[in-house]
């Protein structure tokens, strides 16, 4: 008995933990930090906030690699999200 209530924990605590990382693609050019850190990989509120900031302070980004322009986002951390970041809201749109 006691094995199929581990059983089961351990199948809820997985399908909880999918739907949790299930990442949209992020439009960092209007996306709050908390959207970014949310659904791009490797990106933590501080780097997600000194995206915004860097947006903030030298307009939209106009390429996805623009991004290595930002202190502590490198290419790597770029090529992991290429599918979900976005840089107009029209991309959306053109991914269905």
């Amino acid at each position: 008995m006691n094995d199929m209530k581990y059983f089961l924990t351990l199948l809820a605590t997985g399908l909880l933990f999918t739907a949790a990382w299930a990442a949209e693609p992020v439009n960092v050019n209007s996306a709050s930090a908390e959207q970014i850190s949310e659904n791009l990989k490797g990106i933590g509120m501080s780097k997600a906030q000194l995206i915004v900031d860097y947006r903030e302070a030298n307009g939209a980004f106009l390429h996805v690699d623009e991004l290595v322009n930002v202190k502590g986002i490198g290419i790597r951390t770029i090529d992991k999200n290429r599918g979900l970041i976005i840089l107009q809201d029209e991309d959306l749109a053109s991914q269905d």
